[in-house]
């Protein structure tokens, strides 16, 4: 009977190993690779849209709204659009998205039917943000007549798209509570419904509010949904009310970037800044809630 510690001495054992950490040293140089140069890519991004934006942004180009002159064009009236929108986004998308998963997760019944709603949830969350556009074209502009180009429709639109994600995110979340806590609060008398809302989702909400918070920050860079709803339009006064013509952020950005003056150069940098300023706090705010609420098991 042969020795197991002479088998890991022998040397073609040793050749064996060698070849294993050669194979993890080629894996680990070649994912370093990758992160330096997607970090320089970054850098050269981010340096260019300093470069030729950090001078463009003062009072008067936060405040201001669109004009055919650059040098008195502004990002208020996008900015407050892109507001708007995201705020019926938010409304629509985060209640439903959480009864949604709640629903899923603690009450439904396992049959073929909630089978098919489940994959039909995965499968959306990956279809192109331009496919909810042209949904949003045909049912709530024209099937439902309404107003073209305002934040309601635009919100509504990116809510679609936003709720799939919200849905797996909340799922995930609840998943992650552990079974004692429904447990113990089904031992001492507690309905299921009382220990999904007073014990599981309190502890499900820092990630429930994390994946909210990334979907949304997606939903605030799309252009290809709302350009298909007719938010591609020159914003000279911003909007009043949901109901209002608007554009977004994002939609300025693409506007300037196609104008023939070459003064708006300076104008799509800076608002590119501001977009990513924006985009930034919204994922330092969901680090924050994740930070603040989460519970260590």
């Amino acid at each position: 009977m042969s020795n197991p510690a002479s088998q890991w001495q022998s040397p073609e054992m040793a050749k064996r190993l060698a070849r294993r950490y050669a194979a993890e040293r080629r894996f680990r140089l070649m994912g370093v690779t990758a992160i330096g140069v997607s970090l320089a890519f970054l850098a050269f991004l981010l340096f260019t849209m300093l470069k030729n934006g950090m001078g463009g942004i003062d009072w008067a180009f936060l405040t201001g709204s669109d004009s055919t002159d650059a040098a008195n064009a502004g990002i208020w009236s996008s900015f407050k659009g892109s507001l708007l929108t995201m705020g019926v986004t938010l409304v629509l998308s985060f209640p439903l998205g959480v009864l949604a998963a709640i629903w899923l997760e603690e009450f439904a019944p396992r049959s073929r039917w909630v089978e098919w709603i489940e994959v039909s949830i995965n499968n959306l969350a990956a279809v192109p943000s331009i496919i909810f556009g042209l949904l949003g074209l045909a049912i709530f502009i024209q099937l439902f007549g309404m107003p073209r180009s305002s934040p309601l429709v635009g919100g509504m639109t990116l809510a679609l798209m936003t709720m799939p994600v919200i849905v797996i995110a909340a799922r995930n979340a609840i998943q992650a509570v552990p079974p004692s806590i429904r447990d113990a609060a089904l031992a001492v008398g507690a309905s299921p419904v009382q220990a999904t809302f007073h014990h599981v989702l309190p502890l499900a909400l820092p990630g429930i509010l994390t994946g909210t918070i990334i979907g949304m920050a997606r939903a605030l860079g799309e252009t290809a949904p709302l350009l298909i709803i007719g938010m591609r339009m020159f914003a000279a006064n911003p909007p009043q009310g949901i109901t209002d013509s608007s554009t977004v952020l994002p939609m300025q950005i693409f506007l300037w970037s196609g104008e023939i003056d070459r003064a708006f150069v300076q104008n799509t940098s800076a608002a590119i800044i501001a977009l990513l300023v924006f985009l930034l706090a919204m994922n330092g705010l969901a680090i924050y809630l994740r930070a603040r609420f989460e519970t260590r098991w």
